[in-house]
C-alpha cells in the first residue's frame, strides 16, 4: 500500500472514530433566556434566514409557538397565528420557507370532532394525529389544509420532515398496525402514496426523521426494545439505499429520551428535545429551566458530516 493511501485510510478511520464518539459535539440549551422554562418544548422549525422559529409547547395538549430573533435575542414566544385551538405539534419548515407542515387532531371538516387516535386496538379520544400544511402568503400565513388521505392513511400520522424536492418523510401506519418511516413524493402539485423507507434492522423502532434538504443524510430517534430510551442516530444516503444508522453517542443522547430532530438553517446544526439535566457541577445547574422538563437543545453535526465526507472524497 502506498504511504499516501495508508495515510488516507488512517485519517478516515480516525474521523469515523471521532464521529462515533461524538467528537467535540456538546449539546447546549437553545434560547434559555426567553424560550426554555417550566414548560415542555420541542421540535424547533426555523425559517431559512434563521430569524423565526416555530416549536411545540405542552405535555399532552400541544400548541405551536412562534418566536423572532431581534437584536441578537429571541422574543417572548407567542401562539402561532394558525394554532391555539387544537392539539398541534411537530412543525416542519419547507427548506425555502414557503410553507410549513405540522401535526394536528383538528377535524378534517369544519364543525367536526377532533381526531381520535387508534392504535394497537386502543382508542384515545382527541389524541389523533394527521399532517396539515399552511402556506405563507404576502400577508402572513394562510389557512391550514389537511394533506390528502393518500398520505394521512391512519390517525397516527406524524413527525414530518421536508426535502428540497417537496418529498415528505414521516411516521405513519404500515401493515400489522406498525408505525414505520415513510416517504411521500411531491409531484405536479400532488402528494403521492407513501412508500416505506428501509432503514436499519427490521426490529428497530424509528421516530422523528429529519431529512437533509438534498436527501444526503437523515437523523432519526431509534430504539430496539420498548423499555429503552429513544436515541439520536444519523444515516447517510448510499447507492443501494441508506447506511446503518450511527448512534450519536452518550454526550448527545442524555436524559430519558432524545427526540424531535430538526435541522437548523445551516443544515449542519441539529435541534432536538430532551429531558436531560445538567450535572450539579455545571455553572447553569441552578437555572430555573434545568428542571427535567423537555427543552430544545442544539448540537453541531460537523464531526459526523465531515468524517463521512472524508471517507467519500
Amino acid at each position: 500500500m502506498k504511504l499516501s493511501t495508508m495515510l488516507y485510510v488512517l485519517l478516515a478511520f480516525a474521523g469515523a472514530a471521532h464521529a462515533a464518539a461524538g467528537g467535540g459535539a456538546i449539546p447546549t440549551i437553545f434560547a434559555p433566556e426567553r424560550i426554555a422554562g417550566a414548560d415542555d418544548d420541542g421540535a424547533a422549525a426555523f425559517t431559512p434566514d434563521g430569524a423565526t422559529v416555530y416549536f411545540m409547547r405542552g405535555t399532552d395538549s400541544f400548541t405551536l409557538m412562534e418566536s423572532h430573533r431581534i437584536g441578537g435575542r429571541w422574543s417572548t414566544p407567542q401562539v402561532a397565528p394558525f394554532s391555539g385551538q387544537w392539539r398541534d405539534l411537530d412543525p416542519a419548515m419547507a427548506p425555502d420557507g414557503s410553507y410549513l407542515l405540522f401535526v394536528s387532531n383538528r377535524p378534517s371538516e369544519p364543525g367536526g370532532q377532533p381526531l381520535d387516535a387508534v392504535h394497537a386496538g386502543k382508542r384515545r379520544a382527541g389524541q389523533g394525529m394527521n399532517l396539515w400544511r399552511v402556506d405563507r402568503t404576502a400577508s402572513g400565513w394562510g389557512v391550514p389544509v389537511r394533506l390528502p388521505d393518500s398520505v394521512n392513511t391512519c390517525p397516527m400520522t406524524f413527525a414530518p420532515s421536508i426535502a428540497a424536492d417537496g418529498s415528505v418523510y414521516f411516521i405513519g401506519c404500515a401493515a400489522g398496525d406498525d408505525l414505520r418511516l415513510q416517504r411521500s413524493t411531491y409531484r405536479n402539485g400532488r402528494y403521492l402514496a407513501p412508500v416505506a423507507v428501509p432503514l436499519g434492522r427490521a426490529d428497530m423502532q424509528i421516530r422523528d426523521p429529519a431529512i437533509a434538504p438534498d436527501g444526503s443524510f437523515m437523523v432519526v430517534s431509534i430504539k430496539h426494545e420498548a423499555q429503552q430510551p429513544y436515541r439520536l442516530a444519523i444515516a447517510f444516503r448510499a447507492a443501494d439505499g441508506w447506511s446503518t444508522p450511527l448512534d450519536l453517542g452518550d454526550t448527545v443522547n442524555g436524559g430519558k429520551h432524545s427526540m424531535g430532530a430538526q435541522l437548523g438553517p445551516d443544515h449542519r446544526t441539529l435541534y432536538f428535545y430532551s429531558d436531560r439535566r445538567l450535572p450539579p457541577s455545571s455553572p447553569d445547574a441552578a437555572a430555573t429551566w434545568n428542571n427535567g422538563a423537555d427543552h430544545i437543545w442544539q448540537v453541531s453535526l460537523a464531526p459526523w458530516l465531515d468524517a463521512h465526507a472524508g471517507r467519500h472524497r
